[in-house]
Order: structure tokens, then sequence, then C-alpha cells
């Protein structure tokens, strides 16, 4: 029996009719970041009801783990398009994400060209800049005039979306230097290219980590980034947009673990509750953990605090204190390591500077706090204060300024030692030396 196919009423069209005219009206950006707040099924209406070359800006703009989401409530014709008009360094991206099946199945629908340029990107080790490059860009030849080049540009079938710096190389591919567009046009139509390249030229391999490209882009202020293989041939460019969105990965990255959690890799209001408790429940308990070496100290000196039970009033005091100047030289080095500014053969001058740092900070508080605990609770106590908090402050800064470099030179990412392990390794040995200081001064006293 044949389906009957109900007619679409009026009103219906007439809301299809204001809600494209609603999205004409919403910037890409917009529609980006409020596409994701919405359910699965109206998510595919809008999307469907946008034109193509819009639908795909919007695309492109949304994070991929909302992309995969997406793509579960379109039509496979509807995707295969998609996937088809996609920058091939975006595609690449998309699948990376994607269970293995479903990338190969969507990968196996592509043309011959585009599955063998996205299989390339993918075949270069992750974190890596041959991963996130973009193999769409118009390279020029040393000997071509500046009108030759111009032509070429014109006549190209598929126009690359940057264009503004164009990669020069020689008979060989190998990689000569660059030329913007700007200078290319406003140049003399008989001028070789090669006289126009650029005086200062960067490039990275396809090994180099994305984040070290990203920061040379960066700091170097480039449109993009010529890539280049081991044989020193051109192969891709990195790209000014791809770069801010790798180093904004890489802070976020860094905040997560400073705050003492693993890195949630996909938009927050995506991931579920079980999720968030795992990502920061293995951190807790390591925090907990490390935690029991100040209840170890504590009872090791179970005695001093039961001669002298004022002790205790100021524990928590000296090892917040402790743990907090500690914390900000961690931070303060962990942030100057990610932007360049130091490295591991500056150790002695950080660790010396911050020492200092934290002597007059130390300085500071005993002037304040010694003489109000001394008039409180007897000169003896104020004095074990004010000499406890000037050596914790000192210390501490200079453990929380030692431990990133140290981090770094073996391998292991600065933002792990940062401020929560930091925090709990200076709460033990600020109580060892608190209880070191009361012992010079009070004598037989703490003893019994």
């Amino acid at each position: 029996m044949a389906q009957i196919i109900q007619p679409i009423s009026p009103a219906a069209v007439d809301e299809l009719a204001a809600l494209r005219l609603e999205l004409a009206d919403t910037s890409t950006v917009e529609l980006a970041e409020e596409l994701p707040r919405m359910d699965l099924a109206e998510q595919a209406l809008r999307f469907r009801l946008l034109p193509k070359d819009r639908a795909l800006a919007v695309f492109e703009e949304l994070d991929t783990v909302h992309q995969q989401e997406l793509i579960d409530g379109l039509k496979t014709e509807f995707v295969r398009e998609l996937l088809d008009s996609m920058a091939a360094d975006d595609r690449a991206k998309l699948f990376d994400e994607m269970p293995a099946k479903v990338a190969t199945r969507f990968q196996s629908q592509l043309s011959a060209a585009d599955r063998r340029t996205t299989a390339q990107l993918l075949g270069y080790e992750p974190e890596s800049a041959g991963r996130i490059m973009t193999p769409d860009y118009v390279s020029l030849r040393a000997s071509m005039t500046a009108a030759a080049a111009i032509e070429r540009i014109r006549h190209l079938r598929e126009r690359p979306r940057h264009l503004d710096v164009l990669p020069v190389t020689d008979g060989h591919r190998k990689l000569l230097g660059t030329v913007t567009l700007a200078d290319l046009v406003s140049a003399d139509p008989d001028t070789p290219v090669h006289e126009l390249i650029a005086d200062e030229h960067y490039q990275v391999s396809t090994d180099t980590d994305q984040e070290e490209a990203a920061r040379l882009i960066q700091e170097a202020n480039l449109n993009a980034l010529s890539v280049v293989d081991h044989e020193e041939r051109l192969v891709g460019l990195i790209t000014w947009d791809d770069a801010m969105e790798i180093l904004e990965a890489e802070d976020t990255e860094d905040a997560t673990l400073a705050g003492a959690a693993e890195p949630l890799e996909r938009p927050y209001l995506s991931a579920g509750v079980f999720m968030l408790a795992r990502k920061r429940a293995v951190w807790l308990l390591v925090l907990a953990v490390s935690a029991s070496l100040t209840v170890t100290v504590l009872n090791y000196y179970e005695t001093y605090l039961a001669n002298v039970t004022v002790l205790a009033v100021f524990i928590s005091l000296l090892t917040g204190t402790g743990g907090n100047s500690g914390s900000q030289a961690s931070v303060t080095i962990i942030r100057a390591m990610a932007v360049g500014e130091v490295r591991f053969s500056d150790a002695f001058r950080i660790t010396w500077r911050e020492s200092r740092v934290g002597f007059l900070l130390g300085a500071m508080l005993a002037i304040v706090g010694g003489p109000v605990v001394g008039f409180v609770y007897g000169w003896d106590i104020g004095l074990i204060i004010a000499l406890t908090l000037l050596v914790i402050c000192t210390w501490s800064t200079f453990v929380g300024s030692l431990l990133p470099l140290l981090a770094k030179k073996v391998g292991i990412d600065p933002a792990l030692v940062s401020a929560p392990m930091v925090s709990t390794l200076c709460d033990a040995t600020g109580l060892l030396i608190y209880f070191s200081v009361a012992a010079l001064i009070l004598g037989p006293a703490l003893t019994g």
C-alpha cells in the first residue's frame, strides 16, 4: 500500500519561513554557540535550513564533539556533501576524534583525492605540526615574475581560503621562503618572485610539536607558517586561526591541571556528571595520599604539641602561608615557561630570584604577625612564628619555582606539579620547619 504523504500546513510553512529569516539575521559565531544548546532534532532542523556555504561555515566553527553530535542527526547524503566541502585539516581533525569505525566509513565515502589527503594528515604523529597543517595552499616558483604568479592565482580551479601568504619553492619543491599577496600585487609585473621573498623566513618540520609551531606563529606575528618534510620540501601551511585554537586548548589544559583535575577534552556542558567526577577523582586521591605526609609529621611531633599546646593554633596559618607562596611561584614559572620566557638553563637565576622574593614576603609577614602573636601568646611564641614565616616563605618559593623546571627537564608536563602538588609538599615541609624553629627557641620546655 502506497504511503500517503501529509501536506505541510500553511502555519508550518510560515514558521519555517520565519525561522529562515531568524537564521539569516544571526551571525555564524552566534549560531555555532547556540546550536549545541538545543536538542538534536532542533539542531538538525536549523542546520538544514541554512544555505550550503553558511552551513559549512557554522559546522567548522563547532567543536569536534558537537560536530559529531550534529552528524548523528543529519541524513547520510547531507553529511557526505558536508565532509566533501570541509577543509582538509578540519576534516582530518573531525575524523581523528571520531570512533575508528565511524571515521573509516565516512572516509571511504570521500573522493579519491580527499581520501588520500585526509589519510596523509592522519598519518602524522598526534599533536605534531603535520597533523594540523593544511595541504591546500598556492606555491610559486622562484623563477616566476609577479605578473605570472598573479595570473596563476587568478586561474586556479579551487582557490584555497588563505592566500595572503604564498610559499616560494625551487624546481624540486624545496622551500625558499614566502611572499605576501600584498607585495606580489604591488610589485612591478616583471619583478621575479625570488626578489619579493621576505627577509625573515620561518618554517617547521612535520614532526615539530604543534604548540611549538603555534607559539612561533604568535611570537613572530605570522599569518601562516610553512611546514616541510625531512628533505626540506614544502608539504603544507599552519594558519594563524588554527594556531590560536591550539594555544587556547593548551592553555585550557594547563589551567585544568593547575586546578588538580584532568582536562575534559570536550566542552563542559557536553561532559556528563560521571565524566566530571572521574576527571577529578584521580588527582584527589593522589593529593590525599601525599597529604598523609602532613599527618606523619604531626604524629612525629605529637610530644611537642602536648607540652606546648599553643603551637597547634598556628599550624593552619603556617602551612597555608607556605602552600600559597609556593603555589604563587609555581604558577608564575609555569606560565613563563609556556610562553617561552624561561628555560631550564635559567634555573639558578629563577630559584635565586624567587628565593629572594620569598624572603621579602616572609619578612613582611613576620614584621606584621610576629609582634601581634607575641603580645597575645608570649614573646617566645611570637619569635617562633616570625622566624617560621620567614623561612617557610623562602623555602616554598624556592620549591615552587624549581619543581616545574625539573618536571620539564625530565619530560613531565610542568602543570602536573603545579599549585596543588606544590602546596601539599610545602605543607609537610613547612611543619618540619615550624617544629624545628620551636625546638631551637623553646628547647627543654618543648621536649618535656
